[in-house]
């Protein structure tokens, strides 16, 4: 996560808004946030957790916004703009608002907390956990992003458990935690292996010797179902040759039956073909023109019902047209009279625009008025701001300007010279330490020498002595034990026989058992007591080196410390000379010489303070006082301007006397008037229109209904005579084709029969007839057909049926035994294979087992949670050890616990906890590194980001040069590292840097060095 921009208003202190741009800051890698106490800034860090998590590191989120609402703002806005993701290739925005009730303003309003992701150029807002977008906890950022104060030595303070589960979720060791995923294989190995036992269970009678047994009985059944296919083939044959006579017999019988059903059905189809001869002649030569005639009468009628209809609304329409004429002359009238009632509504509206002019000139008159008496006090007051002007510039002339660079150098040098003599002091106590200790190791050192015999020049020349004497009684206890082994066939010699090992007959001299034991006994106690010799031996001298690296640790600390103690006197033998030239020779009179510049100094300042106060109110009054005579004249102004409105809109009146009236009514009365005379105006025009549109329209449904009349009367007259055409033809027809009887002939038209039906029937009865009758005759011209008897035919049928039950048992049995052949030949094969795996099983189930044991209780996630806190240590002793002059290194045991190595006193170990505040602070910040650094490599990312809020007060400034030396190589490193605090010194080591100052009308403000 790298910051890029911060916006913060209504946050504690932060009264307005205000802006922390990154950008210049993170580009120099190293940067400061300065400012007194209490300027706000560590509310920066506050609000960059408060959009990121919602809550802040002094307050929750439950119930203390309004503590966290600054008293004098209503509302709570951080907007937190930065890089994430792999790489940090994305830019996303946390934003964090809060509002006060409007009700009860004691009371904050639940906050709104969203996040964007900027995607082509567009903030997007995004459904996400900030721990997905930063990648840590809020407990765990401010451990390695952002460490606020009072939270920088957490990581050191924290016991094992927490500590080793703080690792695990930073560097996702919870992929080592494999007891779950053991078990479980366990569990599906011993689930396995029950199933496959069941399974072996299930196949404990499938052996070869029962495959064998079933072979055997298909062979013999194969030769029983040859046999009965050879007996079935012989019956199938003759009841082939019997099937064929049997099919034409049963023809020659259906189709009698058939001849004698057609016989019966022949007198309703001669009855049905006489209907259907008269309906066809009735439906084609008569129907026809039986139904023309019938349509022509029903024309007739329509055509004269509707001349009975037009007739009677000629008188209608000529009553309407004249109604309509008498309405259209009265709009006429009235919209005549429309020009001289639309210039009397023009004239009411000027009516309405004076009567606002008067009510503005009274205003301007008012204003005038009231603008007067405040000019005057204005002007009254600004002879006076002049007078008390003039005074305090005189008495800043008396004061002589004091010199600020003097008073600035003489702090410094106040400082530098303090600071010297207290680094002095503490170098020449740390000189005695060392030169102590120095004495204690050369000490130590003689003691070891006379522990090493005098025939060995060197501890690892008896050493080597030593492992020779080891290895040769290795060898001859490795002898001893082949001897064992072979007593174990010693009691099965016996004379004469040969010798299982060697062949001999002889065996004069057999192993004595107890004897070899004794000796290996012996043997074994030699060889430990040799192998605690080698050990004692190899303490001594891993003690001898530890004792020589701690002596050369402890020369070379007091060649440093008596170097550094040379320079320092020299500094301050510098800083006294520069003093000189000062008529200083004491800190005492460098104290009092710095207490009179800056007495003189803060009282000149005073002075000028009241002068700028008081030029600032003249500039202030006179401003007021231009603004007032601005507005006197605009007022005057405008004044004219409408006196001069109102004689030219009273001259545009056209009709004076009719408005006089309205002068004295309410404007309102006076513009609903208007609108009513309007809206009548208008109703007028397009009621006129209208008027002329109707008489249109009705004039043209009279004419259309006059040529409407004269049509129907010819289509009547000429339906007349066709009705008298078609009677004189439709008698002829009936003559003609012999109906006479009109009363049948209807009934005749109206029956449902459906022609094409029944003359498809009586073709079909014909055709039926026709062939039963040459089909019949055709099968009475076989000469076995009529002595064909059914019975025997059954009886040989019935033969040959029982013969293909037999062979179909037969085959159904053979088919069943070689399912059984094949299903245990399967079976034997799946228990063979089942037994493999079993046995697989068996030994995978004890590796688990094993693995079982060693992953129980996250004992692995523990043992590589300690790798990497092994790795912690050795990256960041790499920094501590310089900033500590390779007196101190850090180390963690098999408990997870911190452990200080100290060199100065003979590299034992003590408690991380028992370092003083700038050695833990030192210790802290290397930890810090060095964990950001493995959480940069984690997290794929080619920049880091660091952030500190406290520690450096604690530490001198030799220390706070190493540290910052540090803090600077780490840009080499594409490291960015912010740090926050209140020491003044800080500011000429980094050069960018914002500085935080409290205004106490504005807040916390923010400022740059760039």
């Amino acid at each position: 996560m790298i910051p890029v921009k911060l916006e913060i208003q209504g946050l504690y202190s932060y009264k307005e808004p205000q802006t922390v741009h990154f950008n210049q800051l993170t580009g120099a890698g190293l940067f400061g946030i300065f400012g007194a106490v209490g300027s706000g800034k560590s509310s920066i860090l506050e609000g960059i957790l408060l959009a990121l998590y919602g809550s802040t590191e002094r307050l929750s989120d439950r119930g203390e916004k309004g503590s966290m609402l600054n008293l004098q703002s209503n509302q709570l806005v951080i907007n937190f703009e930065f890089l994430g993701g792999k790489n940090n290739q994305q830019t996303f925005l946390a934003r964090y608002a809060a509002k006060r009730n409007s009700k009860d303003p004691e009371k904050v309003d639940p906050a709104e907390h969203t996040f964007y992701e900027r995607i082509q150029g567009e903030w997007i807002p995004i459904e996400s956990e900030p721990e997905r977008l930063v990648g840590k906890k809020k407990e765990h950022f401010k451990q390695t992003v952002i460490i606020p104060q009072g939270k920088f030595r957490e990581f050191i303070d924290l016991t094992p458990g927490p500590r080793a589960e703080m690792m695990k979720e930073l560097f996702g060791l919870e992929r080592f935690d494999l007891s779950g995923k053991t078990a479980v294989l366990f569990r599906k190995v011993k689930d396995e292996k029950i199933r496959i036992d069941t399974q072996l269970q299930n196949l404990e009678g499938f052996q070869e010797e029962l495959l064998e047994e079933k072979n055997s009985q298909l062979q013999q059944i194969q030769t029983q179902l040859k046999e009965a296919s050879a007996q079935v083939d012989f019956l199938s044959k003759q009841v082939k040759e019997r099937e064929k006579l049997q099919e034409k017999f049963s023809e020659w019988k259906k189709f009698g039956e058939r001849k004698q059903e057609l016989i019966q059905q022949k007198p309703e189809i001669e009855e049905k073909r006489q209907l259907h001869k008269e309906f066809i002649l009735a439906k084609t030569y008569l129907r026809p023109i039986w139904n023309q005639l019938k349509e022509t009468k029903a024309d007739s009628e329509k055509f004269q019902v509707s001349m009975n209809e037009s007739e009677g609304f000629k008188k209608t329409f000529k009553e309407t047209i004249d109604q309509l004429i008498q309405e259209e002359q009265e709009l006429k009238v009235k919209n005549q009279q429309r020009p001289e009632r639309e210039s009397k509504v023009r004239d009411l509206k000027k009516v309405i625009e004076l009567k606002s002019l008067h009510q503005n000139l009274a205003d301007a008159k008012q204003k005038i008025q009231s603008l007067e008496p405040s000019i005057q006090s204005l002007k009254s007051e600004q002879s006076a701001l002049e007078k008390n002007q003039e005074e305090l510039e005189a008495q800043a002339a008396q004061h002589t300007n004091p010199d600020t660079n003097l008073l600035s150098e003489l702090k410094t040098s106040l400082q530098s010279w303090k600071d010297l003599e207290e680094q002095e002091a503490t170098l020449t106590e740390i000189l005695t330490n060392f030169q102590k200790e120095e004495k204690q190791v050369l000490r130590k050192l003689e003691d070891l020498q006379h522990k090493i015999p005098a025939n060995f020049p060197t501890p690892e020349a008896w050493l080597d002595n030593q492992r020779k004497t080891i290895r040769q009684i290795e060898d001859s206890r490795e002898q001893l034990m082949k001897n064992l082994g072979l007593n174990a066939h010693a009691h099965l010699l016996q004379d004469g026989q040969p010798c299982p090992l060697c062949g001999s007959k002889e065996h004069p001299n057999p192993l004595e058992s107890e004897k070899q034991e004794l000796q290996l006994r012996e043997k074994e106690q030699e060889l430990k007591s040799a192998k605690e010799e080698s050990e004692k031996i190899l303490l001594i001298i891993q003690q001898r080196k530890e004792e020589q690296l701690h002596l050369e640790n402890h020369q070379n600390n007091i060649k440093v410390r008596s170097s550094e103690i040379a320079q320092v006197r020299q500094k301050l033998e510098t800083l006294k000379s520069s003093l000189e030239k000062h008529a200083i020779q004491t800190i005492s009179e460098l104290k009092s010489r710095i207490e009179g510049l800056a007495a003189s100094n803060q009282a000149r300042e005073k002075l000028l303070i009241h002068l700028q106060e008081s030029r600032k109110k003249w500039q202030d009054n006179r401003a007021k006082l231009e603004k007032a005579q601005q507005e006197f004249q605009q007022a005057q102004i405008k004044h004219e301007g409408l006196q001069a409105s109102i004689l030219t809109k009273k001259e545009e009146i056209k009709d004076p006397t009719f408005c006089k009236p309205f002068f004295e009514k309410e404007e309102t009365d006076i513009r609903q008037m208007i609108a009513k005379v309007e809206r009548d105006i208008e109703n007028a025009a397009l009621e006129y229109e209208g008027k002329q549109k109707r008489i249109q329209e009705v004039r043209e449904k009279q004419a259309k209904n006059e040529a409407d009349f004269l049509n129907f009367q010819n289509l009547w007259k000429a339906s007349l005579s066709k009705i008298e055409k078609l009677e004189t033809e439709y008698k002829e027809a009936k003559k003609q084709h012999g109906f006479e009887n009109e009363e049948e002939l209807i009934r005749l038209y109206e029956h449902s029969l459906d022609a094409e039906k029944v003359a498809k029937q009586i073709q079909q009865f014909d055709q039926q007839m026709a062939l039963v009758e040459s089909r019949i005759l055709e099968l009475e011209q076989i000469k076995e057909l009529k002595n064909f008897k059914e019975e025997e035919f059954l009886q040989l049928n019935a033969e040959l049926q029982l013969k293909k039950s037999e062979e179909e048992e037969i085959q159904q049995t053979l088919t069943l035994l070689r399912e059984e052949i094949k299903t245990i030949s399967v079976k034997i094969q799946e228990k063979k294979k089942l037994e493999l795996e079993h046995a697989k099983l068996e030994k995978r189930a004890a590796y688990l087992k094993e693995l079982e044991g060693l992953f129980k209780g996250s004992g692995f996630v523990k043992y590589v949670s300690s790798i990497y806190l092994k790795e912690l240590c050795h990256t960041a002793n790499q920094r501590f050890m310089k900033l500590s002059k390779n007196s101190l290194s850090l180390e963690i045991d098999e408990n997870n616990t911190f452990w200080v190595v100290d060199y100065l006193n003979g590299g034992k170990r003590r408690l991380l906890k028992t370092l003083s505040g700038g050695q833990t602070f030192q210790a802290s910040l290397c930890l810090a590194l060095a964990l950001a650094e493995k959480v940069k490599a984690l997290n794929q990312a080619d920049q880091s980001f660091f952030f500190l809020d406290e520690g450096f007060g604690a530490l001198d400034i030799t220390s706070l040069r190493v540290v910052f030396e540090t803090l600077k190589s780490l840009r080499h490193e594409n490291r960015i590292v912010g740090i926050i605090s209140h020491v003044e010194e800080l500011q000429q080591e980094i050069g960018a840097f914002a500085q935080i100052v409290l205004d106490p009308e504005k807040g916390s403000q923010v400022s740059y060095s760039f």
